[in-house]
């Protein structure tokens, strides 16, 4: 994509280019005149080195307008992410959309649909498994947090389980600040060593700001880590109006870009080039009851607009959609679900992850996942568009047939009629109701968990060569011994 046009802009634009252009400005006056907080005192030492005016007392960096803009000339206008078999799994740029679950829930939903427990090692080597029989989902994510893992290894622990379960490319994370350099030495292991894991990425980091305007040590640290191996990362920025940042939507994506940019800043000055992805995690709080939902239509449209904004720096985007703010899979979970995925889907967002999320993003189902599947299924239709070609419009076609023609038997519809629309899976009821009786009469919820089951009981995802397996087991017990850690769950002997 262009740098500071507008020709990448979406099907949906909340804004316009002159409100485009004036969030920009006012984003780099506060970049200059207020500054952001590191937590880090080698990032800091970075900046100052490369022209920020830095406060190492207050631990604030503040950028000149040229500064900023050169960062943003710097980041790459796309990213491509690989399975770890080397195959393309993901485009993320101009205007392509992908999916992925959602990332580090606390709790797992069990499958009667009512029950939440602590997350574990199993419950992630599960959703990796479903994930990877799920064709709309084009990526995979460290998807809950492992309560049976020592937190010293549990962000990285995470890769290695994905990587044992599922060949589709990873939104991972740390939260430590060795979890970057654990997390290379496991991918390395299994594309081939450094150099091929640069040339081919097969995941991307988030990392997460601490608004407003502020970089903790371990944020800072993983971005420095990210930048200095050529890894992707992510910005996940968290824009809360009216807690942390401005109550009015326009003040929260005003701070949204501060940060965002100040870690696009930090990134390139570091290793010109590193791939961005220009995220968020927007939530509306709700003054009423003190929770944060992400599938407020607030949220959604915060998202949205400064989607527009990562476009119009020319950068790759992100958000969290397609997940609900319910405790249970009912009513409110496919309202909330199908709105924030198909407006994030019409904003053109690259990477929309929330998939199988619940409960303000602290639960994952595995049945939502497979339900799931079929909004994104139905929003990347809605994605092609309508093709208009000489032969999709079938003029010749009409006019042969003329009044009353029958088009079910013609070679056009034999053509066509798998490949024109989007055909669900039988987690979408599509049958009378004398058939759909005679089945069982099941509700979608019900379905998804049989799917789940059959998922678990018979999918065999591709496995890990000997070779492969032999290495990453190798890299993780060095980990291990260095951590001090002898055993873990699902781990390497």
């Amino acid at each position: 994509m262009e740098k500071f046009t507008f020709n990448g802009q979406p099907k949906l634009r909340l804004l316009t280019d002159e409100q485009i252009k004036l969030i920009h400005e006012k984003a780099l006056y506060i970049l200059e005149t207020t500054g952001v907080r590191f937590e880090s005192d080698e990032a800091l030492k970075i900046l100052k080195d490369h022209g920020a005016d830095v406060d190492f007392d207050r631990k604030v960096a503040k950028f000149k307008p040229e500064m900023v803009i050169d960062a943003i000339k710097k980041a790459p206008s796309g990213v491509k992410l690989y399975t770890r078999d080397g195959e393309l799994a993901a485009d993320l740029s101009g205007n392509n959309v992908h999916f992925d679950p959602v990332s580090a829930p606390i709790k797992i939903l069990e499958s009667d649909g009512k029950t939440a427990r602590q997350s574990l090692a199993q419950d992630l080597a599960n959703i990796s498994k479903v994930n990877d029989a799920l064709d709309n989902i084009a990526l995979q994510s460290s998807a809950c947090v492992l309560y049976d893992v020592p937190k010293l290894i549990g962000d990285s622990y995470r890769v290695y389980i994905m990587l044992q379960n599922s060949p589709k490319a990873m939104i991972t994370g740390g939260f430590s600040v060795h979890g970057v350099p654990y997390m290379r030495d496991m991918l390395a292991a299994v594309v081939g060593g450094y150099d091929e894991l640069r040339e081919k990425p097969v995941a991307v980091f988030d990392i997460c700001p601490s608004p407003p305007l502020k970089w903790t040590h371990i944020s800072s640290q993983n971005i420095i880590d990210c930048a200095r191996n050529g890894l992707p990362l992510e910005t996940v920025s968290m824009p809360m109006p009216g807690a942390a940042t401005p109550a009015t939507l326009a003040g929260s994506i005003v701070v949204h870009t501060a940060e965002t940019l100040s870690g696009v800043v930090l990134a390139q000055v570091i290793n010109p080039g590193t791939p961005v992805i220009y995220g968020g995690a927007p939530v509306h709080f709700d003054m009423r009851t003190g929770t944060t939902p992400l599938s407020a239509i607030e949220a959604t449209m915060i998202a949205a607009a400064y989607a527009q904004m990562g476009k119009y720096y020319g950068m790759p985007t992100h958000t969290y959609a397609c997940l609900s703010d319910s405790m249970i899979i009912d009513t409110q979970a496919g309202l909330e679900t199908s709105m924030s995925g198909i407006v994030a889907q019409l904003a053109g967002i690259n990477v929309i992850s929330g998939v199988g999320g619940l409960e303000f993003v602290s639960t994952v189902s595995l049945e939502k996942l497979v339900i799931d599947n079929e909004i994104c299924g139905m929003a990347l239709r809605l994605d092609r568009g309508i093709e208009t070609s000489e032969e999709t419009l079938a003029v010749e076609l009409i006019r042969e047939l003329g009044p009353g023609g029958d088009y079910l038997s013609t070679d056009h519809t034999f053509s066509w009629f798998k490949k024109e629309p989007y055909i669900p899976s039988s987690i979408i009821e599509r049958r009378d109701r004398k058939n759909w009786e005679a089945d069982g009469a099941k509700s979608a919820f019900e379905k998804a968990q049989d799917k789940v089951k059959d998922i678990l009981a018979n999918h065999r995802p591709a496995p890990l060569d000997k070779e492969r397996a032999d290495e990453l087991d190798r890299v993780t017990l060095k980990i291990m011994k260095e951590l001090g850690i002898d055993s873990l769950p699902l781990g390497p002997k």
